[in-house]
């Protein structure tokens, strides 16, 4: 994975411009395309990671609605899916109809190559009958062109969520912390006691315990408010 793409594209406006560039030069790449998405999966599901301008709204999460479609069976089974004409397509036809009201006319989706990740498609529309069979080889080749591209986005969204996950587990831990404090104060009781009382209570009234602790901290901070302005 080359260090110069990737720090190209943390320099770059952001991750979804970018992506929505790689898109708007696939249409730009490819004879006969006049929109284009890229479509990932992330866990149980695929959602389209970024979209051309002038994608119809819908396109692409009608399939995913549907669990069919030629971008689901490209992602899905990593084999080229080509719909030259959706007017005498018979494979989807839930999809069909919707993308002929659209306008669409011709689809061509194409399996990405993404290390560590199955579900990765590069999905090319077109509003004439047959308009994407003269690009399909520069479709091809545009899809193996931006895989180290988009390889290399996902992985930053990887880190990015791990970067959250990490805060969000931290200021969990900062707020247990307190809550034991409080009641260690309170009750005078060891850590020990007070963490097992909080877990009690969190497993009894089904509350999770960093919300339990929260809630614990923020009655406390308020009587102590309270207590001073008293005092005033």
């Amino acid at each position: 994975m080359p260090d110069t793409l990737e720090m190209a594209i943390v320099r770059s406006s952001g991750l979804d411009t970018l992506l929505r560039d790689l898109t708007d030069r696939a249409v730009q790449a490819v004879p006969g395309a006049a929109a284009c998405s890229i479509t990932v999966r992330r866990g149980d599901r695929l959602l389209t990671l970024a979209g051309s301008h002038g994608l119809p709204s819908g396109l692409d999460q009608r399939q995913y609605e549907n669990g069919s479609g030629p971008c689901v069976e490209a992602a899905e089974t990593s084999v080229e899916q080509y719909a030259p004409d959706l007017q005498a397509e018979a494979r989807w036809p839930t999809y069909t109809e919707y993308a002929l009201s659209v306008g669409v006319r011709c689809v061509l989706a194409i399996p990405i190559a993404v290390e560590g990740e199955r579900g990765t498609a590069l999905n090319l529309y077109g509003v004439e009958p047959g308009s994407l069979g003269p690009g399909r080889d520069a479709a091809r080749a545009f899809a193996a062109r931006v895989g180290d591209t988009v390889d290399v986005a996902l992985g930053i969204e990887r880190r990015r969520e791990s970067v959250t996950d990490v805060r969000t587990a931290l200021l969990s831990r900062s707020v247990i912390d307190q809550a034991i404090g409080i009641l260690m104060a309170q009750e005078r009781i060891d850590a020990r006691i007070a963490l097992e009382r909080l877990r009690r209570v969190s497993q009894n009234h089904n509350v999770k315990l960093r919300d339990l602790c929260t809630d614990l901290v923020a009655r406390a901070t308020r009587g102590a408010g309270r207590s001073s302005g008293d005092r005033n």
